[in-house]
């Protein structure tokens, strides 16, 4: 089991942003966090990697609590948040080399190279960051994200903002990236977990609604037409 969510609820002052949450994901799993706005989505995210502690419940990422070792369920996590943050003033290698460094990689450059030919970086790479197109961007967050080598990749809504090639781009990359690892993306376009995802969680309000296999769940409604259903049937 890659990611066990038990009970998880966050509090904000009084706003529930998530309530009694329990999920399972497999290794080598696609799960799309699927949902409006406002559902939850990043919250759990953040949970999840340890960027924020829950009010109450635990998750565990490969075997590793985050509350007892939140280091080592760092450390088999890539991470890429909704806002990608980069260091716009540093060329690309120059900052994969610096974010492998963080990491203590061994063989640094060996695997620089190996990231920038896996996520398509290779004619940018002379460029400043700041100079790259928001497609390639999302390259250089998604090569940050994976350039440890993690079991669990976690995307928050990785293909916000780009055009159609770049839509197309990112989604084989990601589809590529989990024939090896677990990997949870979130987003509220029913499309991309269509495109992308084996799995779809949806969740609103903070509760998880909805969890099934994606082709089972989507049958060709919108989103809008299944949470019609979903909250007409609770």
């Amino acid at each position: 089991m890659s990611i066990s969510i038990q009970n998880i609820t966050k509090l904000y002052g009084t706003q529930r942003a998530l309530d009694n949450v329990c999920l399972e994901i497999n290794d080598k799993e696609v799960v799309g966090l699927l949902g409006p706005n406002g559902a939850g989505k990043s919250t759990l995210m953040k949970i999840i990697t340890c960027f924020i502690p829950p009010t109450e419940g635990s998750v565990k990422v490969c075997g590793e609590d985050i509350f007892d070792n939140p280091m080592a369920v760092r450390a088999n996590i890539g991470y890429l948040p909704e806002h990608n943050p980069l260091y716009l003033d540093m060329y690309v290698r120059e900052f994969l080399t610096f974010v492998a460094g963080l990491h203590k990689i061994k063989n640094i450059k060996e695997r620089v190279e190996q990231m920038i030919e896996q996520t398509g970086l290779t004619k940018e790479v002379n460029k400043k960051i700041g100079a790259l197109s928001k497609g390639y961007r999302q390259r250089v967050g998604l090569s940050q994200a994976l350039i440890h080598d993690p079991k669990v990749l976690i995307l928050d809504e990785p293909t916000t903002g780009l055009d159609p090639n770049q839509l197309v781009e990112i989604r084989s990359l990601i589809k590529q990236v989990g024939k090896e690892k677990t990997v949870m993306l979130s987003t509220h376009i029913m499309q991309e977990v269509e495109a992308v995802c084996s799995r779809t969680i949806i969740i609103n309000n903070g509760k998880v609604v909805a969890d099934d296999d994606t082709k089972h769940l989507a049958a060709g409604q919108s989103l809008e037409a299944i949470f019609r259903k979903i909250t007409s049937e609770q």
